[in-house]
């Protein structure tokens, strides 16, 4: 098996280096020039086998500058030209193996020096703390997660985090905006190991609000230990942001404009300052923009055709700020208060057209609903948590975390619904409605994580106690002549408390020089209680009620076949609990015709994941995945019960989903001025379910999906970068087969000012080809739809770096991470 895996990525390699070499030079005309002295050389490991890949740095002797960057190639040679006389010495690095450093290499004018065969030695300590790279490959293959480096990165200008994570390996999101990993749906978001506290609209409002440019790496952990948070099917995607290492003060700031039909700018600045005693950290950022979301529906439902077109038109203005400090007691203790927040803004109208007519005669239309939206509100979000920490550099730790975080949604709707005559001349009937959706939601948490070594492996820990209280408010208004009268019937308050009582232990250890394993179990005994209040007494339901205890086993094995081989096996047990928002049964109506519901008999879903990966050369990397999920949370669009011209999107359990997934991502470095990464994820996916009546969910779908990314050092020191994505026909949610859809994205950077400014300018979406086109089926609607949105885009950023730029300030998680992510609503 590991011979062909390593034969078959070998032969990806060659192929995808041969094509792309080609297309390339058909389209542009390179010229290389060398000058001068040179250095080369084979890079070997101890065995003899080429070391192909590695970063191999050239510094000037007298100050130890780095003058220049070389990797080697897939035979182990590296080459440095155009090289000045003088005394430099030379570092190489490579994953397994110990730093390698030759110094008193002296160049004479024109020499061509040959090193001959260098030859690593086995590492004999840590790698995090061995490897030196000058600069990072795109995509890293961890143990326990995948890396995909974004700092740097050209088409990533005036592009935000969702636009971002359509691009990171195994990744896919749907038409909603829904984060998919290897095929699976449930994926909890983090940011600097802290949970998002949103949950549809309010999260894409606020991945779409953060810019790139402050974005580090975003990483992929598919198969969670126990040490995290039971929730979440697919895993955990935590999206870093910027960091800055050791005494002093530093700062940057960075504004971006981007422009398609409409304009969207920010601005942002971060800051550190440390000492022996204590380090400080701030940022801070605002922004404003407007953009559109367009959507047409033909629906045949009930022997009727609803031919529906919406144009949705929304602004908005966000900021945001996040300060902290963490003071070092002494080298075993650290305490630290971090508080963050921020508020959205935004005015929203909706255009929403409905020609409806009989399905036998859909060219004769009987009537026309035609409802004018408006929507403005505000959502608002404020976190703290205070943080000890011991380590007493042994590997015994102590974390401690105490949270309370709460989140604020503010809306109000105003919508006249008027039906017309076919000339849309003459008003049959008009209904105007207008609704309030206050929301307040408060999250308490604790949690106590402990580690120690032990046996010779790691052994651990932990506790957490979360409290989550939800109180939602749900008014409509019938306005007749210029008056909102509340309309009892419709209108209800729904509260949800839930308390999540978890523990866990963990251990993990090598066996020996190629074997490691890990364990761990959590437990989870949830109690939550949702209670639905109407304003009439006998529309009164009784509280949903549950309580269940639920265990989550993880192992995982790696060996190390080869030097350049490794396998590894994981399999994880999770749950994805249903979103408040979710949960909440109100109606929220786009027309009189069109709405959408929450389910408060939503039951939790369980998944069991295997993962099997094999990694070449540590670079190139193949994972096959395999999961079952009982009780999916997903998506239908189905009939009214109340009107025959009417259809709603509500939330059910599947009985069952099953995902078979591959994905392959290599990085290439085809010349030392031309790298490229290229990523193929592949998954086959079943949808079962059967609610009676008909009602019946039996889907089948293969989809695939491929991202590439070019990158070319450019004469002058401007780089350029060619980046783009495919994803082919599949399925969304329950029901929704989509086609497929694709995107091409340039884009140019240079450095300025002994490399403290960055000017980056790129275009995105060049062919306008990432909308979505796809068609629905369940319980007699059949659902044929289309969506575009403000993708095609140019954008300018700009961004200076001042201060000390090794100052970096505590990476930390906190402990309301878990649940504060079904929030439904937060800030931008």
């Amino acid at each position: 098996m590991i011979i062909f895996l390593g034969s078959f990525g070998e032969a990806i390699l060659i192929y995808m280096k041969t094509f792309t070499s080609t297309v390339l030079a058909l389209c542009f005309g390179v010229s290389l020039f060398s000058q001068s002295a040179s250095i080369k050389g084979v890079l070997q490991t101890a065995e003899g086998e080429p070391v192909l890949f590695s970063n191999v740095v050239l510094y000037n002797a007298a100050d130890s500058s780095m003058l220049k960057v070389e990797v080697s190639d897939e035979s182990g040679v590296f080459r440095m030209d155009g090289l000045s006389a003088g005394s430099y010495y030379i570092t190489a690095t490579y994953v397994g193996y110990a730093d390698f450093r030759k110094d008193g290499i002296q160049l004479s004018d024109n020499q061509q020096l040959d090193l001959g065969i260098v030859a690593f030695a086995p590492a004999a300590i840590e790698l995090e703390e061995a490897t030196v790279t000058a600069s990072r490959v795109m995509v890293e293959v961890k143990p326990d997660r995948t890396v995909f480096n974004v700092q740097g990165t050209i088409n990533s200008t005036g592009a935000d985090a969702i636009t971002l994570l359509r691009k990171a390996p195994g990744v896919t999101v749907d038409n909603n905006d829904n984060i998919n990993v290897l095929g699976r749906a449930g994926v909890l978001l983090y940011v600097d190991g802290k949970r998002l506290p949103l949950t549809g609209d309010d999260l894409t409002n606020y991945l779409q609000s953060l810019p790139a440019e402050q974005i580090d790496r975003i990483e992929i952990i598919t198969n969670p230990g126990a040490k995290y948070e039971a929730e979440g099917n697919a895993g955990i995607i935590d999206i870093r942001l910027k960091k800055d290492k050791n005494l002093g003060g530093n700062g940057s700031v960075s504004a971006t404009t981007s422009q398609g039909i409409y304009n969207r700018s920010n601005l942002s600045a971060t800051g550190n300052y440390r000492n022996r005693f204590m380090n400080s950290f701030a940022s801070v950022g605002g922004g404003l923009g407007q953009g559109f979301n367009n959507m047409t529906f033909e629906s045949f439902q009930n022997g009727l055709l609803m031919d529906e077109v919406m144009e949705n038109k929304n602004q908005y203005d966000f900021a945001y700020f996040r300060v902290g400090t963490d003071f070092f007691l002494g080298d075993k203790h650290t305490v630290g208060f971090l508080v963050g927040g921020g508020t959205n803004n935004f005015d929203n109208t909706s255009l929403d057209v409905i020609d409806i007519s009989q399905a036998s005669a859909p060219e004769q239309i009987d009537s026309v609903l035609i409802a004018d939206s408006r929507s403005t509100g505000d959502r608002d979000r404020m976190s703290y948590n205070i943080n000890y920490r011991f380590d007493n550099k042994d590997g015994r730790t102590i974390n401690v975390d105490f949270d309370y975080g709460n989140y604020v949604n503010d809306q109000d709707n105003f919508q006249p619904n008027q039906f017309f005559d076919p000339t849309r001349t003459t008003v049959l009937t008009e209904v105007i409605n207008s609704f309030e959706s206050p929301s307040n939601i408060g999250i308490y948490s604790a949690k106590l994580d402990y580690e120690e070594k032990l046996f010779g492996g790691v052994f651990g820990a932990g506790a957490k106690l979360t409290r989550v209280v939800s109180d939602n408010t749900f008014l409509v208004f019938d306005v007749i002549d210029e008056v909102a009268i509340q309309d009892d019937t419709l209108s209800n308050q729904f509260e949800y408390v839930e308390n999540v009582y978890a523990g866990y232990i963990s251990y993990n250890r090598p066996i020996n020089e190629k074997w490691n394993f890990s364990a761990g179990l959590r437990a989870e005994q949830t109690d939550a209680l949702g209670t639905l209040t109407a304003f009439v007494d006998e529309l009164n339901e009784d509280p949903v009620v549950q309580n269940y205890l639920s265990w989550f086993p993880s192992a995982g094995l790696t060996w190390q076949v080869a030097p350049k081989h490794s396998l590894a096996l994981n399999y994880g047990r999770r749950i994805n609990r249903p979103d408040y928002n979710v949960l909440n049964p109100f109606n929220q109506q786009s027309s009189l015709l069109s709405f959408e519901k929450g389910n408060p008999f939503l039951l939790p879903e369980i998944v069991n994941n295997i993962e099997l990966g094999y990694t070449l050369a540590w670079r190139y990397n193949f994972k096959l995945s395999y999961s079952l999920t009982e009780d999916q949370i997903t998506r239908l669009i189905a009939p009214s019960q109340t009107d025959d011209r009417a259809g709603f999107i509500t939330w059910e359990n599947l009985a069952s989903q099953t995902v078979v997934g591959l994905n392959i991502s290599a990085p290439v470095q085809f010349t030392k001025w031309w790298s490229g990464y290229f990523n193929l994820g592949a998954s086959y996916l079943d949808n079962q379910a059967d609610y009676g009546d008909g009602a019946v969910v039996d889907v089948q779908a293969f989809t695939y999906n491929i991202y590439q990314q070019q990158t070319f050092n450019l004469p002058k020191g401007f780089k350029g970068e060619i980046s783009g994505w495919f994803a082919g026909p599949g399925v969304w949610g329950g029901v929704f087969r989509y086609e497929s859809q694709w995107s091409l994205d340039l884009g140019v950077q240079r450095r300025f000012f002994n490399d403290a400014m960055n000017v980056r300018l790129a275009v995105n979406d060049i062919f306008y080809q990432s909308g979505w086109d796809g068609t629905s089926e369940f319980n007699g609607l059949v659902s044929n739809g289309s969506g575009r949105w403000d993708s095609r885009r140019a954008s300018l950023s700009i961004s200076y770096n001042f201060g000390n730029q090794n100052v970096k300030s505590r990476k930390r998680k906190t402990g309301i991470e878990a649940e504060a992510g079904r929030v439904g609503g937060g800030d931008n």
